[in-house]
């Protein structure tokens, strides 16, 4: 995925820098959230700002590609007593698909993509949905000609975070993919099928045997170079 975004961004353009480039993997802190580990996540989200603020400071877009991650940056980030530099990173993080709209929306953004041969479906992550970044994944899939994409009309995936991951929480966790997102999927096997968020692809998976992918990869297969 994130293959596939750079591919498109620097296609239009775009000058790229990596925190992977400049030293060890950083986390937003995320995962440590999710089980109660709230120290450790305020060291990884604190470590991660610290990288990121440089480029915020100077006004570069802060990118991300997983719902879960980068919309911790303009949520619980805030409120980890984590600093000015928290907020100055909240402000300048984007889905990727935020971006890309944003750029296209004001002319930045100009890229020939191949018409689409198939139908789309789109499934939301709970995070997109929560902090309204659903709308701006539609507006960049409808930029490829012919593309009408459509939003499943679901709750969670079942996932959860680490939820679903569970034994324990199994049942629980098919009984929620299968009340509306599933159904929609096995109803469209022509369709392709996009899912920013790691864990609803995999969802997927494994109750309808179908490949979810993210937008990148669906631009980037469009991408007319």
């Amino acid at each position: 995925n994130a293959l596939a975004a750079a591919r498109v961004l620097k296609a239009a353009g775009y000058v790229l820098h990596t925190l992977a480039a400049r030293g060890e993997h950083r986390c937003c802190g995320r995962t440590f959230l999710s089980v109660g580990m709230v120290e450790a996540a305020k060291s990884k989200a604190s470590a991660l700002i610290a990288e990121l603020l440089p480029f915020a400071s100077a006004g570069i877009a802060v990118v991300g590609l997983e719902p879960s991650c980068l919309l911790t940056l303009r949520d619980e980030a805030l409120v980890m007593g984590l600093g000015e530099g928290a907020q100055i990173v909240a402000e300048r993080a984007l889905m990727f698909e935020e971006f890309v709209a944003r750029e296209a929306e004001a002319g930045r953004f100009e890229l020939g993509f191949k018409p689409a041969q198939r139908p789309l479906l789109v499934h939301g992550h709970c995070h997109q949905k929560a902090f309204g970044a659903l709308s701006p994944v539609l507006e960049v899939l409808r930029l490829i000609p012919n593309a009408s994409p459509e939003l499943i009309e679901s709750s969670c995936c079942g996932m959860a975070g680490s939820f679903g991951y569970e034994a324990g929480h199994y049942d629980v966790s098919m009984r929620m993919v299968q009340a509306n997102l599933l159904p929609a999927v096995l109803k469209s096997p022509q369709a392709i099928v996009v899912a920013d968020g790691t864990s609803c692809r995999q969802q997927i998976a494994h109750g309808a045997h179908r490949e979810a992918i993210h937008a990148a990869r669906l631009l980037e297969w469009h991408f007319a170079d």
